[in-house]
């Protein structure tokens, strides 16, 4: 996985230099990679309208992937043409093996055996479309309610880096 990883982020790297400096600051597409309190992953974001868009993360984690669809709704923040408040639901399906798992409250769980991982996913945070260069940097907080394998609800941070077109 961390080959794929160091092999995404030199693909990305080269994409960026051969990318035009005079990129509006509006994008239809982004694909790029999310780092998560649970999982760690690619992304692909679709804009449907200007401010609408839809966005799947493939993400990877101990013993376990996990496919999450999340539907977003994008406003200026504070003024600042670059910067994108952005809010929005979603769903999770996914498989972890057996093992130790720790959760942002504090309450690890232990599975003895695979688990099937199904629930509903919340998002909230702010992106930075890097002026002139085809990079959005994102920071966000996910909440979720993880039904299959609970009920019990989390909250954990995310932080995305995309190219964006």
């Amino acid at each position: 996985m961390k080959k794929f990883i160091y092999f995404f982020t030199f693909a990305l790297l080269l994409l960026i230099g051969k990318a035009s400096n005079a990129q509006d600051q509006n994008y239809k597409t982004a694909v790029g990679l999310k780092f998560g309190g649970y999982e760690n992953g690619v992304s692909l974001k679709y804009f449907t309208l200007n401010d609408i868009a839809l966005e799947g993360v493939l993400g990877f984690r101990d013993h376990g992937v996990v496919v999450t669809g999340l539907y977003e709704i994008y406003q200026e923040a504070f003024g600042v043409h670059e910067l994108r408040f952005y809010y929005g639901a979603g769903a999770h399906i996914g498989a972890i093996g057996s093992g130790v798992y720790q959760r942002f409250n504090g309450a690890n769980e232990t599975y003895n055996k695979s688990q099937l991982l199904l629930g509903v996913d919340g998002v909230l945070g702010l992106e930075y479309l890097v002026p002139k260069s085809p990079i959005a940097i994102s920071l966000d907080l996910n909440p979720r309610a993880e039904l299959a394998t609970g009920p019990f609800f989390d909250i954990a941070p995310g932080l995305g880096l995309k190219y964006t077109f």
